[in-house]
């Protein structure tokens, strides 16, 4: 035996949309059969065209000039639909019986018991008993034709036949249909003790239509990812006005913490100057240099070297004379026309010094 887990099914039945959603009704009974109606969030992952419901399996029915009375529900599972959806209009029972094997003797009675107990409550109405499994074809097949064979008396083929010209498909079970037309018939001992009383419907109105109808979960929005609640890498839709305080709308960060070693209270740099430092104060609030001590006796000047006369203006004269004058000193010392005659040459100047 594996130790592996069978995997649970969601979602569609598997080749749910390869048949009918509902049949017509079968002549000379109460019966219609019909495939498995899918609640709204089950409904939504097809495309809006196939979708098939509760509501919608009343409207096919009336549609038929026929009203809808009882839903038996063969399948062996709750996941399609719930006693919510079904319209307070009909009446519910629900008879697991497992796929693919026929049918054990005691769901059988159960399906006998259950279809008796309606006509016996609706004899003076027209209503009819709605079945289905998953395709409603053959769990359902198998059972319709077991009351038309055991209760009321047709022949095996007979009614074979009527069920497939009136659901649109044909029974594809082998075991089912060998066990029809060569089984042995059921008893009908205890058909009228009614097993349960059948649960009515809750829902009141249609749920939302597709356009209303909220996105499934394996389906995005019509509209785009702009209606989707905002996740940690979208942005909000009223913009960044909105948006929660960013950087700048922040408690005080560093620039608004309390002050830091630039207001702390005076460090080394900024304490009293100590004997070894020297004051802050530029070089005219020093104390006073060398330069600024009293003066002493003035140095004896030079006399000034008298060996040379004075030179006439031109005459042998530094050369840094001549580069400032310029060129006038390089045309020589040939009076110009029209210019003056050159001044008398000076008195030597004779130095003495100045009486003690």
């Amino acid at each position: 035996m594996s130790g592996k887990k069978k995997n649970k099914k969601t979602g569609v039945p598997d080749r749910w949309l390869d048949y009918a959603p509902v049949g017509c009704r079968i002549p000379g009974t109460r019966f219609i059969a019909f495939k498995v109606p899918l609640k709204p969030s089950l409904n939504c992952l097809v495309p809006e065209s196939d979708s098939f419901g509760l509501w919608q399996l009343l409207d096919s029915v009336r549609s038929q000039d026929q009203d809808l009375g009882l839903i038996i529900d063969l399948t062996f599972t709750t996941r399609y639909y719930q006693p919510s959806d079904i319209p307070q209009s009909c009446c519910y029972v629900k008879i697991r019986t497992e796929g693919h094997r026929v049918p054990a003797d005691a769901d059988i009675l159960s399906f006998k018991r259950a279809v008796t107990h309606f006509l016996d409550q609706n004899h003076d109405n027209d209503k009819l008993i709605g079945v289905h499994c998953t395709h409603g074809l053959n769990r359902t097949g198998y059972l319709v034709c077991r009351y038309l064979i055991d209760v009321d008396g047709l022949e095996p083929a007979a009614a074979v036949e009527l069920f497939n010209a009136c659901r649109g498909h044909r029974i594809e079970r082998k075991n089912y249909l060998l066990d029809l037309k060569r089984g042995a018939k059921r008893s009908n001992a205890g058909i009228q003790q009614p097993e349960e009383e059948p649960i009515r419907g809750l829902a009141v109105k249609p749920p939302p239509g597709p356009a209303q109808r909220p996105p499934c979960p394996a389906q995005q929005s019509p509209s785009g990812s702009a209606q989707r609640p905002p996740g940690p890498a979208q942005k909000s839709a009223s913009g960044p006005a909105q948006r929660p305080p960013g950087p700048a709308q922040r408690p005080p960060g560093p620039a608004q913490r309390p002050p830091g070693p630039a207001q702390r209270p005076p460090g080394p740099a900024q304490r009293p100057p100590g004997p070894a430092q020297k004051s802050p104060l530029g070089p005219a609030q020093r104390p006073s240099a060398p330069a600024q001590i009293p003066p002493g006796p003035a140095p004896a000047k030079t006399p000034p070297d008298t060996s040379k006369e004075s030179l006439t203006p031109g005459e042998n004269r530094p050369p840094g004379n001549r580069r400032r004058r310029g060129a006038r000193h390089r045309r020589g010392n040939k009076p110009q026309q029209g210019s003056l005659p050159p001044a008398p040459p000076l008195p030597a100047y004779q130095w003495s010094p100045a009486p003690s």
